[in-house]
């Protein structure tokens, strides 16, 4: 038998600390590794497999797409792709849309048109203001984006015209705003910070500020989008519309793809500004229509709204018989569980050997971002699971 860990330590860049995990396929909300162990997915690809593994109408769309047309190049017109721009588009506050391949490169994106913004409204404004605790993506100016120094570290100096302050700190925000700022950028929930969620007022206030300064708000919806918080985009749940809003994970159902729309009267790029061979490609925009047209017309964030809430209160129940749980926050199908010690790391371990999947967003949380489409009865059964590894967790602590 192949012995596929082997091999990714022999030629893989050791650059993710991966678990013991072999996955060979998937199924809705589950996956089996290639010794046939079953296991509940609560990472869903990191907020990517909305609709579960292999969704029919995604699949059928993959297919159908690869027998006809899989790329040409943004020289010429491909039916999949403007589908898609129109669904998105007709669904949001937004007027314009620009595929790329990942939530990294949507940002890049959203970052060049609201510096050109700067340059021909604002005299030449270049500074983007984002918050601590943010995730932006990993190329080099968008790891100057998040405000994680442990992100930064390694890659100074940092690419300049980026300013971190203070999550949930509008008075942050104002006191860094300079003639120089073009634009803020923050996501409507913190995710890979933890799950954290604004408070009230927080999000309106910021966009008042940046209309009163001229600036462009951005919203960073790469793992908001598409109906995790229960609506179809976070800034639905939100209630505050920005000028420019990025998408990527959960947009193509499993397929790699990103895109930042924006307002038209942001809309300045032209052509020469912005490019990419594989953004919006054919055979990625047919599965990433269909999963959103899906996802539309069965009103998928409704049941994420519904079912995240009976997963809150299935955790907040756990939380009540164990004392380690110490907070339970969230919302929608985005959800984390904090811990009164450092031992997320061995609660995902022990879940793993449970058969559940879940991520250590950090040393003393773990984040729970399954499916859209999971059930009541994959809930229970998860969260059964979850408390077994807890327990073991727990004992293995001492």
């Amino acid at each position: 038998m192949t012995d596929w860990m082997e091999l990714e330590r022999r030629y893989y860049m050791f650059v993710v600390r991966r678990q013991p995990v072999v996955i060979l396929r998937g199924q809705g909300t589950r996956v089996w590794d290639v010794d046939g162990k079953e296991y509940l997915d609560f990472t869903a690809g990191w907020a990517v497999n909305n609709l579960g593994h292999c969704h029919p109408a995604v699949t059928k769309a993959i297919q159908e797409q690869a027998a006809t047309l899989m790329q040409t190049s943004n020289q010429f017109y491909t039916t999949p792709q403007l589908k898609l721009a129109q669904v998105l588009v007709e669904n949001s506050c937004l007027d314009r849309v620009f595929f790329s391949n990942s939530g990294a490169e949507a940002n890049e994106g959203a970052v060049k048109l609201a510096r050109k913004y700067g340059r021909l409204h604002r005299n030449g404004a270049y500074e983007v203001i984002t918050a601590l605790n943010s995730f932006h993506g990993r190329t080099l100016a968008m790891v100057a984006a998040t405000g994680q120094p442990h992100y930064q570290e390694n890659w100074k100096p940092l690419a300049p015209g980026f300013v971190n302050v203070e999550y949930n700190d509008l008075e942050a925000i104002k006191k860094a705003t300079s003639d120089r700022t073009c634009t803020v950028m923050l996501e409507v929930l913190q995710g890979e910070g933890g799950v954290n969620l604004p408070s009230e007022g927080y999000l309106k206030g910021v966009r008042e500020w940046c209309d009163e300064q001229g600036l462009i708000l951005i919203f960073d919806e790469v793992q908001t989008g598409l109906g995790r918080l229960g609506t179809l985009f976070g800034y639905q749940w939100a209630g505050v519309e920005p000028d420019v809003m990025t998408l990527a994970k959960g947009l193509g159902g499993g397929v790699p793809i990103g895109a930042f729309l924006c307002k038209e009267k942001c809309a300045v790029l032209e052509p020469g500004d912005h490019g990419s061979t594989f953004g919006g490609n054919a055979l990625t925009c047919a599965a990433a229509y269909a999963s959103t047209e899906y996802i539309i017309s069965h009103n998928v964030p409704g049941h994420a709204r519904e079912i995240g809430e009976y997963l809150r209160r299935t955790l907040e129940r756990l939380q009540r018989r164990n004392p380690m749980v110490t907070e339970v926050r969230g919302t929608g199908l985005l959800l984390a569980v904090q811990f009164g010690a450092d031992i997320s790391g061995k609660v995902v371990a022990a879940c793993n050997n449970e058969g559940l999947l879940l991520n250590p967003v950090r040393p003393n949380a773990i984040r729970l971002m399954p499916p859209l489409i999971i059930t009541r009865e994959e809930i229970d059964e998860g969260v059964a699971r979850l408390e077994r590894g807890l327990a073991k967790a727990q004992a293995s602590q001492g």
